[in-house]
């Protein structure tokens, strides 16, 4: 087994980092499924395409992380029908995922697609490398994280605007957890059995508000 990676707390403050570490909580955790955000198409299972972004180049490293905080079930999900996946990190727990080692400017169309915007643009860093937190927009991934920092770069990720008791619990469709499983499986750092009992415990996993 593979020992998840510590973080550095802090934030590591500037502006324009070279290159992010991706923190992937949800489907992304799994490669095969973070390639089609990286270059296109639809993943099996899926009801909509992604455009892909400018680069398509895989992550130089991905490794297993975890975050401080919760993972939570919320809203309806339209490519998977279930409740989607969603990061607060003011609660108390930990979250299992999957650091990916991107640029910057494949961690902005990644978070464009998320955001159900154009890839292509630019994304300002400068707020969540500073505080820790940048709210972009009211939608469901436009709130961009940093968890800190990890061999010398940024740990970012991106959650609701919300907090997990702001908003009722969703339970997730069978095949988008069966996702979040193998997703966590191929990180190689927690057993079958821890797997199964972290998403069984997420708020919102077994459907109730």
């Amino acid at each position: 087994m593979i020992t998840p990676r510590p973080l550095d707390p802090a934030p590591p403050g500037g502006s324009s980092p070279r290159r992010v570490w991706y923190a992937s909580y949800g489907s992304n955790m799994r490669l095969e499924r973070l390639a089609v955000y990286l270059r296109g198409g639809r993943p099996a299972g899926a009801a909509r395409s992604c455009p892909g972004c400018r680069d398509t180049t895989l992550p130089v490293r991905s490794v297993p992380v975890e975050l401080a905080g919760r993972m939570y079930f919320a809203t309806r999900s339209p490519v998977w029908g279930g409740g989607r996946a969603f990061y607060d990190p003011g609660a108390a727990g930990r979250v299992l995922a999957r650091a990916h080692l991107v640029t910057a400017q494949q961690f902005a169309d990644i978070a464009a697609q998320e955001m159900y915007r154009e890839p292509g643009g630019e994304l300002d860093l400068s707020g969540v490398l500073t505080t820790g937190r940048a709210v972009l927009g009211p939608g469901r991934y436009e709130t961009l994280v940093c968890a800190g920092r990890l061999d010398g770069a940024p740990v970012l990720t991106f959650t609701a605007p919300w907090s997990m008791d702001e908003v009722p619990w969703a339970p997730p469709a069978p095949a988008y957890l069966r996702l979040l499983a193998a997703g966590l499986g191929e990180a190689g750092a927690w057993t079958g059995e821890e797997i199964a009992a972290y998403l069984a415990g997420c708020p919102g996993a077994d459907g109730r508000p």
